[in-house]
C-alpha cells in the first residue's frame, strides 16, 4: 500500500474535526441545522487554513443520504465519494487554469440541469481571483440568481482582486491564520495517534515554520520525518529548516545587553562555524527581543510554548525596556538592508555593532562626548545638575591643572527625616534600571519613620509590582542611604503630589510646547510663511535637549 500523506490523511471529515476557525464552523451549522443555505460562498484566507476542507464537508453536508445536516455520516455513497474526490455533482474548477471566459461559458451551461445523484449540484471554484474579467461578467448572473438546486462555493486567497459585484452575490467568511499553539497541539495528537517519538521544542519550530498554515505544518511535519527516519527532534528539525539553535542567539543577546562588544564578536565567531543564513540568524533575534519584550510588560501574553521562558523573564527584569525597543527597531532595518551589504556576516556584524553604538536618549550622554557606548551608565539628574554647574565655572588658564571635585559624602548610616519633593531626587541616585526603575518612578513617598520608607505605587501601574522588583529597590535603598532599609509599597492613587514619572512627562510636554512657540516666533520662519506660505511639518519639531 502507497503511503499518504499526513495533509490528505488526517484532512478533516467533518466540522467536529476542523481544527480552528470556529467562527465560520458555527455560522455553517446553524445554517444547515436551519434550513437557512445561501446559493453562494466565498471564504478567504492565507493557503492551508481550510478552506477547500471546510467547503467539501459543507457539500457533504447538503448531500449525505441521510438529510441535509450539519453531521453528515461519512459512511454513505455520497460521501465517500465526495471524500475520495469522485462525486459526480460535486464539480471542482481550479480557476487559474481556466481563466478563459469560454472556459465559464462551458461550466454554466450544465448548470440549469438538476444533480445526477446529489441532492445539490456544488461548484467548487478554487482560486477564482484567477478569473479573467470577462469570466466574472459572465458569472455574475448565475450567481446571482441560480437555480434551487445549485450551490456555489468560493475560495481564494486574494480577495481584494474579486469586483465587487461578486462579493455583494456571496457570504463571505475569512478564515484566519492558526495560531502556533493550535498547530503544536494538532501535530502533537497527529504523532500521539501515530505512535511517534517526538520532542515538544521540535513542535514549536515546526509551527512557526508553517507560519499560520496547518497545511504547511504537516508537509513540514512530513519532511521532518523522512529527515530524522520517523522521529521528531530539535536538532535535526533545525538542521532541516536551517535555523540555529535558540541558546546561541539568546548568548549574543546577553553580551549585547551588557554592552560587552568583545563578547559579541566572539559569540558570532563562534556562531559562524556552523554557517547560519544570518537572515535567519536577525529574524530570531527579533523573535526574542518581542519575547523579552512581552514578558517584561505583559507576562501572562508570552505563549507558554516559548522555549526559555523563565530565563527570558529573569532577564528582562534587568533591562531597560527602550533599549530592547531600540534594539528591536535596528533589527527590523538593517533586517531589511542586510541583503545589501557586501558579506551576509558582515551586514549581521554591523547591525549588531549599530545596536551597541546608539542609547535611548533618557539612557545614555550625547553622542558629542565620543565616550564608548559600553562604558557608559545612565548618567542620574544630580550628574547632570553637577556637570551644568561645572560649565558654568570659568575655564581654567591655559597650562593650568583644574582641580578634582571635592568626593561626595555619603548619607548618614542612619536614614534622616525626608519629605515627599525628595523622593525624585532619591531617585535619580539610585543604581536601578528597567522594570525596577519603572516602579519607583511611578512610585511616591508617602512616610517615613526611622529606616522604614513607605511608597504608594499609583493604581494604573500595579503590573510593575512584583516581589523580584520590590526586593531590588529596598537593596538600592539600602545602598543609597548605607543603612538597612524596610520597605512597603502600597496601592492606591497618590494625590497629594506627583510621582517621578508625571513629573518627567509633563515637564517634557512643557519643553515641547516651548520648543514649537520658539519656532513659531522665529523671524526667519515667519518670514517664511509670510513671503512663501511655509508651513511648520506637525511633530518635526523637537526641543534642543531631546536626543
Amino acid at each position: 500500500m502507497s503511503y499518504e500523506v499526513l495533509a490528505r490523511k488526517w484532512r478533516p471529515a467533518n466540522f467536529e474535526e476542523l481544527v480552528g476557525q470556529e467562527h465560520v464552523q458555527r455560522a455553517l451549522i446553524n445554517g444547515l441545522d436551519e434550513d437557512r443555505l445561501h446559493h453562494a460562498y466565498l471564504f478567504t484566507g492565507t493557503r492551508g487554513v481550510g478552506k477547500t476542507t471546510i467547503a467539501r464537508i459543507f457539500a457533504k453536508s447538503l448531500n449525505c443520504e441521510i438529510g441535509v445536516t450539519s453531521k453528515p455520516c461519512g459512511e454513505c455513497a455520497a460521501c465517500r465519494e465526495i471524500a475520495e474526490g469522485r462525486f459526480v455533482d460535486l464539480i471542482e474548477v481550479d480557476a487559474a487554469s481556466r481563466t478563459g471566459v469560454d472556459d465559464t461559458r462551458e461550466l454554466l451551461e450544465n448548470v440549469q440541469y438538476a444533480p445526477s445523484r446529489g441532492r445539490y449540484k456544488v461548484y467548487l471554484i478554487d482560486e477564482v481571483h484567477m478569473f479573467s474579467k470577462s469570466s466574472f461578467n459572465a458569472l455574475l448572473k448565475t450567481l446571482e440568481e441560480p437555480p434551487p438546486h445549485v450551490k456555489f462555493l468560493l475560495a481564494t486567497t486574494d480577495p481584494q482582486k474579486l469586483p465587487v459585484t461578486v462579493l455583494s452575490r456571496c457570504l463571505q467568511f475569512n478564515l484566519k491564520q492558526l495560531p502556533i499553539s493550535l498547530i503544536v497541539s494538532h501535530l502533537q495528537h497527529i504523532l500521539d495517534a501515530e505512535k511517534v517519538e517526538y520532542e515538544l521544542v521540535a513542535l514549536q519550530l515546526l509551527a512557526e515554520g508553517a507560519d499560520g498554515s496547518m497545511r504547511d505544518g504537516l508537509s513540514l511535519l512530513d519532511q521532518s520525518l523522512a529527515f530524522g527516519a520517523g522521529a521528531i527532534r530539535e536538532q535535526e528539525v533545525r538542521d532541516m529548516l536551517g535555523t540555529v539553535a535558540r541558546d546561541r542567539v539568546l548568548k549574543i543577546l546577553k553580551a549585547m545587553l551588557d554592552r560587552d562588544a568583545s563578547a559579541v564578536m566572539q559569540e558570532v565567531a563562534a556562531l559562524a562555524e556552523f554557517t547560519p543564513d544570518y537572515e535567519s540568524v536577525l529574524a530570531e533575534l527579533l523573535s526574542l527581543l518581542h519575547h523579552m519584550m512581552l514578558a517584561q510588560t505583559v507576562p501572562e501574553a508570552l505563549d507558554e510554548y516559548v522555549s526559555d521562558r523563565d530565563e527570558l523573564i529573569s532577564i528582562c527584569e534587568q533591562v531597560n525596556a527602550e533599549d530592547l525597543q531600540l534594539f528591536y527597531q535596528i533589527g527590523l532595518i538593517g533586517r531589511r538592508d542586510l541583503p545589501l551589504a557586501p558579506s551576509e556576516r558582515g551586514g549581521f556584524e554591523m547591525v549588531l555593532l549599530r545596536m551597541l553604538a546608539f542609547r535611548p536618549a533618557t539612557a545614555g550622554v550625547a553622542a558629542t562626548t565620543g565616550a564608548a557606548p559600553a562604558q557608559v551608565s545612565a548618567p542620574s539628574r544630580r550628574a547632570d545638575s553637577q556637570s551644568k554647574a561645572a560649565y558654568e565655572q570659568p575655564a581654567p588658564e591655559q597650562g593650568s591643572v583644574a582641580e578634582p571635585p571635592p568626593p561626595i559624602e555619603k548619607p548618614a548610616a542612619e536614614v534622616d527625616s525626608v519629605g515627599t519633593q525628595d523622593w525624585r531626587q532619591i531617585l535619580e541616585g539610585l543604581a536601578v534600571s528597567g522594570m525596577v526603575k519603572q516602579l519607583a518612578a511611578n512610585c511616591l513617598l508617602q512616610q517615613q519613620d526611622g529606616n522604614t520608607i513607605m511608597l504608594t505605587l499609583d493604581n494604573g501601574h500595579r503590573q510593575l509590582l512584583n516581589p523580584k522588583a520590590e526586593k531590588r529597590l529596598q537593596q538600592a535603598l539600602g545602598e543609597y542611604f548605607d543603612a538597612d532599609i524596610r520597605l512597603v509599597i502600597e496601592l492606591g492613587k497618590p494625590a497629594a503630589a506627583e510621582t517621578p514619572a508625571q513629573a518627567e512627562a509633563r515637564e517634557k510636554d512643557e519643553r515641547q510646547v516651548q520648543a514649537e512657540r520658539s519656532i513659531e516666533e522665529d523671524g526667519f520662519v515667519q518670514a517664511m510663511k509670510q513671503n512663501f506660505n511655509a508651513e511648520v511639518v506637525p511633530g518635526s519639531v523637537r526641543p534642543a535637549d531631546d536626543k
